[in-house]
């Protein structure tokens, strides 16, 4: 196993894979805790569809991917949360509205311009061949800025999650430590779908938060153990779909889904155990 790792880092691309993979799992499982919270966690999957519409829109203008997708997923997650605070059009309906419409956009721009070839395919299901230098670099600064802000605004963040009432009752204003969560998301799922594609990349926010959460009940026990779970996993994911030529999106995802009937089995015989006791 040792080699096949020393082996895999001499390829420039499953390198630079490795870094920007474990660097957005370390994002996205840190704001997936909040999100899963406070019930926001689909929010991810329809970022993601805006977030390949985007990218539709780049390719068939020939320009940069990141250099479009990245503004206009922060503009539609901000959007998002502001309309539906003031629509008629709540939660779970809004999101399934601008995702669908946003993949369906996508889809027309690219047949109509390019057509629907292997790229089309990376982007909605994934690739680790599609990243470049620059892209690194990117990823890795605005990675690096996700985390900042996480980690300055912890508290505030933690507050926000759990009694949103009460911070604003203490004179929080909850509406800007929302919209933060909201945009270091869709920086993240951005940052993400190279590798994970538009349709894989909430597992990364979804799954570890939701394992961790299976044997631990306090915010920073959890945070702290999804951070480990989605890195741990990112990488058994990556060296899988090495070993057996599998999807690396789909391998990662797989794994995550092992992890959390794990954590499940083990809260059950810790329940049972409890009650034999």
């Amino acid at each position: 196993m040792f080699e096949t790792i020393i082996e895999m880092f001499s390829y420039t691309f499953l390198v630079r894979a490795i870094v920007v993979g474990l660097a957005v799992s370390l994002c996205a499982s840190l704001l997936g805790v909040s999100l899963v919270l406070k019930r926001y966690s689909m929010i991810g999957d329809g970022l993601s569809h805006v977030g390949f519409g985007s990218l539709a829109i780049a390719t068939a203008l020939n320009i940069a991917p990141l250099t479009i997708s990245i503004p206009v997923v922060v503009l539609a997650a901000f959007f998002l949360l502001r309309i539906s605070e003031n629509s008629k059009i709540k939660g779970d309906a809004l999101v399934a509205l601008i995702s669908t419409s946003s993949m369906a956009l996508g889809v027309i721009v690219i047949s109509i311009t390019t057509g629907m070839n292997t790229d089309v395919c990376n982007y909605m299901f994934g690739s680790i061949l599609a990243m470049n230098r620059t892209d690194v670099y990117i990823s890795i600064f605005l990675s690096s800025i996700v985390l900042i802000f996480y980690i300055l605004f912890y508290n505030r963040i933690f507050a926000v999650t759990f009694d949103e009432n009460f911070a604003r009752a203490i004179g929080m204003n909850t509406n800007i430590y929302n919209t933060l969560i909201a945009i270091l998301t869709a920086i993240t799922i951005v940052l993400g779908m190279r590798m994970m594609g538009a349709l894989l990349i909430s597992s990364l926010i979804i799954f570890p938060s939701l394992t961790s959460m299976r044997l631990y009940k306090k915010f920073k026990t959890v945070v702290i153990c999804s951070a480990i779970i989605s890195v741990v996993c990112f990488f058994i994911g990556i060296v899988f779909s090495y070993l057996h030529a599998t999807p690396t999106g789909a391998s990662i995802v797989a794994i995550n889904i092992l992890m959390f009937l794990l954590f499940s089995m083990i809260s059950v015989i810790k329940k049972y155990y409890r009650i034999c006791k």
